[in-house]
């Protein structure tokens, strides 16, 4: 039974899969992976990056999820690829049922999981607005009167009456994220998909379920990985790490957690083992450490040049590769990035050491990523690798300055002292 304004019960929610093989086109291969498995040695014939863990066994995607969510709350899921995000919103929308525990939904559910998800490929844009509605136990009455609403905000008014397999994925997100947000539902349920549509949209979005939850009174659950909205959006928020909730509480604490599992807390990391993420396929160039030469990365001396130590791997020859240092603050905001331009790199590894001026920022917690790039024909750039990178703090203990600077409420960047103008110099 509902209890108060409870809209969402998980109770030790577990969902297992069973992974299988594809066979790797030729019997050597197979019977190198065979052997490979049997004295339990990583597969010769495997992508670089995959969790050797995952072959020929079963997986726990969800492993004894339990939380509540109540009537209003807009709730942020956060955590690394893999953590089981994706998963636990297919089984709050029924898309698959779980191995154990219960879920129980107390309302209509919208939800916005994939591009295309909902929608039949060969019906136009407006039938498949009225299938929607009549998933959601609307009559066709009730869809109508939402219809001009749903159309002008999707902003795909001219195609309308053309079938959704003509659409582009961009055209999906918009007339999909207008169904979800506007058709009579107590519980929206949105996963990442609207990095899909242009900036402009992203933001009319936000604004959208913000209202929602405000105003109309609904249950929004969101998932993402950029954190400005996760923090914009949200007043609560759930981590995720492994199957297990690891967090459950304010949107500023979840993000802190989620980055500290990101991000080490060390002044020296060795990355020559880490699993980029899946959609990361290049392998030009791999950082294999890094080494921050402080005494310690929880006093790094702000007006003091703070200088790293590089281990790269290179498969072959590169030429004027970059390097961009991204300092993020607390929650994961972009703040700063300081590039380093004309690397040569030789096959195999290749030591350097880079300085860096962070005196601009002002005393407190921050963390970074690691990008190494190549540059083309006009400048473009190509990412050959990034990994996030080390937490530090930033002390300020030349100045003298008595003041502990807030960065939440004052920012992260501390400009020059202001000084006084003689008043005989005032006109």
């Amino acid at each position: 039974m509902q209890q108060n304004d409870t809209m969402i019960r998980v109770r030790g929610v577990k969902k297992q899969y069973r992974l299988g093989q594809i066979g790797g086109g030729t019997l050597r291969g197979d019977l190198q992976s065979w052997w490979a498995r049997k004295r339990g040695k990583e597969d010769p014939n495997t992508i670089i990056g995959t969790d050797q863990r995952l072959v020929g066994t079963t997986f726990m995607a969800l492993n004894g999820v339990s939380f509540t969510v109540k009537k209003g709350e807009a709730v942020g899921i956060i955590g690394s690829n893999g953590a089981g995000k994706s998963t636990l919103l297919k089984l709050l929308t029924h898309v698959t049922a779980p191995t154990e525990g219960d879920i129980d939904l107390y309302g209509r559910v919208a939800s916005m999981l994939e591009v295309g998800t909902g929608f039949h490929p060969e019906m136009t844009g407006r039938e498949n607005v009225y299938l929607n509605g009549a998933i959601l136990g609307m009559t066709r009455a009730e869809i109508d009167a939402k219809m001009a609403e749903i159309i002008e905000f999707s902003e795909v008014g001219d195609f309308i009456d053309t079938p959704v397999k003509r659409y582009s994925s961009g055209m999906y997100v918009k007339l999909a994220f207008s169904v979800a947000a506007h058709l009579d539902s107590e519980i929206m349920i949105m996963d990442e998909v609207l990095a899909v549509g242009d900036m402009k949209f992203q933001k009319k979005c936000l604004t959208k379920m913000r209202q929602a939850a405000t105003r109309d009174g609904k249950t929004v659950l969101y998932v993402s990985h950029n954190m400005a909205t996760i923090r914009d959006l949200c007043d609560r928020c759930l981590v995720l790490d492994q199957g297990k909730v690891v967090f459950d509480g304010a949107v500023d604490e979840g993000i802190a957690v989620y980055l500290a599992q990101k991000a080490q807390s060390a002044e020296f990391v060795d990355y020559s083992r880490y699993a980029r993420d899946n959609w990361f396929k290049r392998d030009t160039l791999r950082l294999q450490s890094v080494r921050f030469q402080v005494p310690s990365v929880e006093a790094v001396e702000r007006t003091r040049p703070l200088r790293a130590a590089y281990t790269v791997q290179a498969r072959e020859p590169v030429h004027a590769a970059g390097l961009r240092f991204e300092v993020r603050d607390e929650v994961g905001t972009p703040l700063a990035t300081c590039c380093l331009y004309g690397l040569d790199l030789q096959p195999g590894l290749n030591h350097f050491t880079a300085e860096y001026d962070l005196q601009v920022l002002a005393p407190g917690q921050y963390s970074n990523y690691f990008t190494f790039f190549t540059q083309g024909e006009g400048g473009v750039q190509t990412v050959e690798d990034w990994v996030p990178g080390i937490q530090f703090t930033i002390v300020d203990t030349l100045s003298g300055q008595e003041l502990q600077w807030n960065t939440k409420d004052w920012g992260a960047i501390e400009l020059p002292k202001a000084r006084l103008v003689p008043q005989e110099n005032v006109q």
